[in-house]
């Protein structure tokens, strides 16, 4: 007869494969999506380039410089921007459908909505976040989560969108391409900090924001990304 522990064990692994399967058949779905989108891109695409050549504006804004890395080891980064590093305890990871109130601020793991509803990879300014209950459930699938307090300078928050969508190494061995396996929101749970980033039991925190900030959200980044519980190591 099973043990308990072997029995968890099994219920774990259950509904871990029943949860990629969700996010694989949302995954489907949403490129169902794109490609559809796609082909009336491809309706209008004449006239797009008709304009442009009548001397429309182009409209896309570029991208706001930010310093190059200097510092890339975690703790001396952290340091340099005189923001802190913590580890808090995990404080579960149950499926959930009512609030939930965590203990850290901004949340680093907890009980959390049930797939397909977790927030997806992804710039989130400009718009609404999403609730704690979902991108906690983005934590647990390795996502790093970067936090600005609302009111925050907007040329800070287009800083921020670059560093978001900066390529990066990670030292789980994949890399963050244009931003992959990574969200960026307005906080939605009254941090004190200007800045912070979240991991799956991990934390930055920033008082201030300065020039320093990047490059320790960058060491973050490329320390945590997916290393959570249950990887999901593609873009979600």
């Amino acid at each position: 007869m099973a043990s308990r522990q072997e029995e968890k064990e099994r219920r774990k692994q259950e509904r871990i494969e029943r949860e990629q399967a969700e996010a694989a058949a949302a995954r489907r779905k949403r490129l169902i999506q794109t490609v559809a989108g796609l082909a009336v891109a491809a309706a209008v695409a004449a006239g797009v380039v008709v304009a442009t050549m009548g001397g429309g504006k182009d409209d896309t804004s570029p991208k706001v410089a930010i310093p190059a890395r200097k510092i890339t080891d975690l703790q001396d980064a952290a340091k340099a921007a005189k923001c802190v590093l913590t580890n808090p305890p995990i404080e579960g990871s149950s499926h959930v459908t009512t609030k939930v109130k965590y203990k850290s601020n901004p949340p680093t793991s907890g009980d959390h909505v049930p797939p397909p509803e977790l927030a997806k990879d992804g710039e989130y300014t400009g718009v609404a976040s999403p609730e704690p209950e979902r991108y906690v459930h983005s934590l647990e699938h390795g996502r790093v989560i970067i936090h600005y307090k609302p009111g925050l300078a907007k040329r800070r928050i287009d800083q921020l969108a670059t560093l978001f969508a900066e390529n990066s190494k990670t030292d789980f061995g994949l890399d963050s391409i244009n931003g992959g396996f990574t969200l960026l929101i307005a906080n939605n749970t009254k941090m004190t900090q200007e800045v912070a980033a979240a991991a799956w039991g991990h934390t930055l925190g920033c008082p201030a924001f300065n020039d320093q900030v990047f490059d320790a959200i960058r060491a973050f980044r490329q320390r945590y990304v997916l290393q959570a519980p249950e990887k999901v190591t593609e873009p979600e």
